[in-house]
């Protein structure tokens, strides 16, 4: 008896969406799977424009995330799979990115005071 091996095609990406509570991916083959966003803690954490910064990688075997550097393989979709980063290591992108996003905020609200003192000296120097 002869058994010949079935090939199996993976199909890739073509794009992708993310939603508050959704990843959907629309598929060369005309499908679109949606998984859960907290599948991938990195994309639930990120703001819609981080969100919307994806590319394809692999040839539409993956989709990548740069803002977040996260990266989602189709295969693993396709076979359920969820993110396989550690805790210890989401842990740690959370920490930094929470320590960025307050630096962020302090050189904002600097940058917001010296305007404030910089036009309240314009309105003085004009009186």
């Amino acid at each position: 008896m002869i058994i010949s091996a079935a090939e199996i095609t993976v199909p890739t990406a073509e794009s992708a969406s993310v939603t508050d509570d959704t990843l959907s991916v629309e598929l060369n083959d005309g499908r679109t799977i949606s998984v859960p966003l907290g599948w991938f803690p990195r994309l639930a954490h990120a703001t819609r424009t981080e969100r919307r910064q994806w590319r394809l990688i692999g040839r539409g075997n993956g989709i990548h995330w740069p803002l977040i550097d996260e990266d989602v393989s189709i295969a693993g979709l396709l076979a359920g799979r969820p993110s396989g980063e550690s805790q210890e290591s989401f842990k740690r992108w959370l920490a930094a990115r929470t320590a960025r996003v307050a630096k962020g905020a302090k050189k904002s609200a600097n940058g917001t005071a010296r305007v404030a003192r910089r036009d309240a000296e314009t309105r003085k120097i004009h009186r």
